[in-house]
């Protein structure tokens, strides 16, 4: 590169450099004047290093965060002086000329060291001020890095990489389409793609055998701490003459060479073939579909016990339990429930194992003396265990023992540290009673439904599953995939249960609906989230601090000003009129 603003970068200056002129170009991160000499640390892209100054008129005019080129001879600093935080830490530059390059003309709005202490939407609205943070910085490269890795191990198993379209038209996925005005063709919308599903599936019956991308996709969603509203980027693959296990193969290899490679130092992480859970299992033993596997506890099922038991509360209703050994003060009881009727429940029923095999605790009164024993079998319980009830209806009472499940492994440190612990769950329900009670897609609608067309024509529908999986890591989902439907008939018959004619599924989905004519081969995929997967290894609570220019919690680019109003002009290109 030319040397006009800089002959080196900060990682090349150490004390093989001692007595060599140099240049070097960034930003002034300190300012330290010691009266008859001064220091400047300059920060660049690669590290930082120490500038002295004897001829402090060097120093005029000069303020933190000023972009300068400073050249100068390279010395080894008294040894009482180094700085072992810093690579360059035995050595300072010592300055004979210095050219402002970008002068900092207000004042800022924070230090940048300091920067991931202030408000969010401060740092997002200075987000250029805030990527200069080591930190924060750090982020974005890092990103980059893992992104590469992805991509060499895709290549490397025979995918080919494939960029599908942004502009796409508009389709009931599930989530809400960001939609973009037409300016040629009046009253029509193209829709940002909230996946590229179609596409995906469309390639294989191209005939590309393998096929992947960094997918951006674009939902309307609100923000989460593990969602970024509006946009976020998967690794999106999909294989022809494949099935679930095949996907899993390949799930299994990207994700733990992946996390082997970038896990903080001392974390350990699954290693392949991940446990396979069914849905149902995952809500039966934790409360929920995406289990958090650190955590040892396990939920049990005691409806039909309670059944024939006097304790009216629990009797037909659905009770899960969830059993621990620990000491646990009156205190812990108090907070525990505290916390059981903050998320909706009536209360929280538990027994106590004494050192004779005898219970103590609120209902013990009311299980039968000849089922006492039944209960200890049932629940594998032993001196010193603790027993917790959840009872509520079938849909409820599931939810509520996962949460209750999740607080006592945190409240109790059970759930493991420095780990990453994956899973697949895998036979998830075809369809769902939306909110309304009609029969809704659970998930994804091009997934095939196991027992295919003889399943959709004889089976109710809310005991069809499909082949639809996720990879879980940590409590979180990272990916969501399914063996695909590639059947004209099949696919005709799944959405019309769903509410849908033939005449609505060649309207919404025509390119796949006449796709599915022409020898459309079997097929298969998944699509790891690359954001929540970052967000993982690096250990952050919130998703926005792993992608470089995030939008708000709100949905807001703070830092451009979107979305924002647009001229009048730009309105009636696209016949759009706004009403007042």
């Amino acid at each position: 590169m030319s040397e006009l603003y800089r002959t080196d970068t900060a990682d090349k200056i150490g004390e093989d450099r001692i007595g060599q002129s140099v240049s070097l170009a960034g930003w002034i991160e300190n300012i330290r004047d010691h009266g008859g000499v001064s220091f400047i640390d300059l920060r660049d892209y690669y590290g930082v290093v120490q500038v002295v100054m004897h001829d402090t008129q060097l120093l005029n005019g000069l303020n933190k965060e000023d972009c300068i080129s400073v050249s100068g001879v390279i010395e080894k600093r008294d040894e009482e002086t180094f700085n072992p935080k810093i690579p360059s830490g035995t050595v300072e530059l010592n300055c004979k000329q210095v050219a402002v390059l970008g002068k900092v003309r207000e004042q800022l709005p924070f230090e940048v060291a300091s920067s991931k202490d202030i408000r969010e939407d401060v740092r997002l609205k200075y987000r250029f001020l805030d990527m200069r943070n080591r930190k924060v910085k750090d982020n974005v490269i890092f990103r980059s890095q893992v992104i590469s890795f992805l991509r060499e191990q895709m290549t490397s198993m025979g995918f080919l990489e494939v960029q599908t379209p942004i502009l796409c038209a508009s389709s009931p996925e599930g989530a809400r389409d960001y939609i973009v005005p037409s300016r040629r063709y009046k009253g029509k919308f193209y829709a940002l793609p909230q996946a590229p599903q179609q596409y995906k599936q469309l390639l294989m019956v191209g005939g590309i055998d393998k096929y992947f991308q960094i997918a951006p996709c674009f939902r309307d969603e609100d923000a989460r701490a593990d969602r970024s509203p509006g946009e976020f980027y998967q690794l999106d693959f999909e294989m022809a003459f494949a099935d679930q296990q095949d996907v899993f193969t390949v799930g299994e290899k990207v994700l733990s060479e992946t996390f082997k490679k970038f896990a903080p130092e001392g974390f350990e992480v699954t290693k392949a073939p991940f446990p396979v859970i069914s849905y149902e299992q995952a809500m039966l033993q934790f409360g929920s579909d995406k289990p958090d596997l650190r955590n040892p506890l396990r939920i049990i099922d005691l409806s039909d016990f309670f059944n024939k038991c006097t304790f009216k509360p629990f009797i037909n209703k659905c009770v899960r339990a969830v059993k621990v050994h620990a000491d646990m003060s009156k205190g812990f009881h108090e907070k525990l429930l505290a916390y059981a009727m903050s998320i909706g429940m009536a209360g929280l029923g538990y027994l106590e194992v004494a050192d004779d095999l005898t219970y103590k605790g609120p209902i013990d009164k009311f299980i039968p003396a000849e089922l006492k024993g039944e209960l200890r079998e049932l629940a594998k319980l032993e001196v010193g265990d603790t027993i917790f009830f959840i009872a509520d209806t079938k849909e409820k009472a599931p939810k509520l023992a996962g949460q209750i499940r999740n607080e006592l492994g945190a409240k109790l440190n059970l759930t493991e540290k420095n780990a990453y612990r994956f899973c697949f769950v895998n036979d998830f329900p075809m369809y769902e009673l939306d909110e309304n009670g009609k029969v809704a897609f659970t998930h994804n609608p091009f997934s095939m439904p196991q027992g295919g067309l003889k399943a959709l024509n004889e089976k109710d529908p809310l005991e069809i599953l499909a082949y639809q999986y996720d990879i879980v890591c940590n409590g979180i989902e990272l990916s969501s995939g399914a063996v695909r439907n590639h059947d004209l008939d099949i696919m005709v018959k799944a959405f019309e249960i769903a509410g849908y004619d033939e005449e609505t599924l060649k309207d919404k989905f025509g390119a796949l609906y006449t796709a599915f004519k022409y020898g459309a081969p079997p097929h298969a995929g998944m699509a790891p989230g690359i954001d929540r997967m970052i967000m993982l290894l690096k250990n952050e609570d919130n998703i926005r601090e792993v992608i470089a220019f995030p939008m708000s919690s709100s949905g807001q680019d703070l830092m451009c000003g979107a979305p924002n109003i647009v001229t009048e002009t730009q309105l009636r290109e696209t016949h759009i009129k706004i009403r007042q």
